[in-house]
């Protein structure tokens, strides 16, 4: 799969040769032709800048600003554009996730090392937390820190469901993984109920349920000295993994620091996790909005500062990071 490859959209055919050229404001475009299904299209077909009149300059420019953490009703004033027109092109370069996510589930990984924790922030109203739909669940990989999923929502069932769902598709594409959360045991409970396999061991009776060859589940427990009743340790293992697992994991590894890294670096470039009432996303679909955006830019765009790379290039799926222009180029899945 190549994101960047002029293969006819319809039929997937390499079959295409330039036909015809035609002047943009954006500067000269093809239109190329598909000799297997004898079928024009445009090198901007199905891309987030299909049908934009205003410059590709200036939307970079745009939406550079807004991944930097300046707030919307900012940059409607700085740069003298309707907020309509924002949220457009944030949308735009939002649905690209999906083909992204996909790129990135096409490679096999030898071992990795996961994070999941929650982060907050208020929607619309101040209402209690757990009446919240700002809450944001992270799966991150620890080494390259590459997040495979930002989702928010109300922090229920359905909202953990979803994002387990997403590991289980990293999970078939490694044969070594290990998860690890602060304290928040339905990670590894809704795994377990996911993706068990059962162990037949010989024995009478039914077989147990464990999880899948090579994965484990660590939680540790932030307030285990303040719960009232039998203290439970620190660091646990709430699910039964496979007894062929290695099960041996260093206590000083149990932990998600760096998503608590990450929650500082989305507070100041993400406006709507800013604590100041005006900026605060006035609907779950308008954070995520965001949140889609940033997991685009933090994930294939932007130089990590720790690692020094950028995260998909770091996680071994990409040679080199892509620009902002070549963003604008790939095209969504059809």
């Amino acid at each position: 799969m190549e994101l960047l490859s002029q293969n006819c959209p319809l039929c997937g055919s390499p079959q295409v040769k330039p036909h015809d050229r035609y002047e943009t404001q954006n500067g000269t475009r093809t239109i190329y032709h598909c000799f297997e299904c004898d079928t024009y299209f445009s090198e901007t077909f199905a891309t987030p800048i299909a049908g934009l009149r205003t410059p590709l300059s200036r939307i970079i420019e745009i939406l550079k600003a807004r991944s930097e953490g300046m707030g919307l009703n900012a940059v409607v004033r700085t740069f003298n554009v309707s907020k309509k027109t924002v949220i457009d092109w944030e949308e735009r370069l939002g649905g690209l996730k999906p083909v992204l996510m996909l790129y990135a589930l096409l490679d096999q990984f030898l071992q990795l090392v996961i994070e999941g924790d929650e982060l907050y922030t208020k929607v619309n109203k101040n209402v209690p937390p757990e009446l919240s739909e700002g809450w944001t669940i992270v799966l991150m990989d620890r080494a390259s820190r590459f997040l495979w999923e930002l989702h928010c929502g109300q922090k229920e069932q359905q909202l953990f469901e979803q994002a387990i769902k997403v590991l289980v598709q990293v999970i078939e594409q490694t044969q070594d993984l290990s998860l690890f959360t602060d304290g928040e045991r339905r990670y590894g409970n809704l795994l377990f109920e996911i993706c068990h396999e059962l162990v037949r061991d010989g024995k009478p009776g039914r077989p147990p349920k464990r999880l899948p060859k090579g994965i484990r589940v660590r939680l540790k427990n932030k307030g285990a000295k303040k719960r009232v009743g039998r203290p439970r340790k620190k660091y646990q293992a709430p699910v039964p993994e496979h007894p062929q697992t290695n099960s041996e994991v260093p206590e000083h590894e149990i932990h998600a620091n760096q998503i608590e890294g990450l929650n500082a670096s989305m507070r100041r470039r993400n406006s709507a996790f800013r604590r100041r009432a005006n900026t605060y996303a006035k609907s779950r679909q308008h954070l995520q909005r965001t949140l889609d955006v940033f997991w685009v830019v933090h994930n294939f765009v932007r130089v990590h500062l720790t690692t020094k790379v950028v995260p998909a290039v770091k996680l071994g799926i990409m040679e080199t990071g892509l620009s902002w222009s070549g963003l604008f180029s790939i095209r969504y899945a059809l």
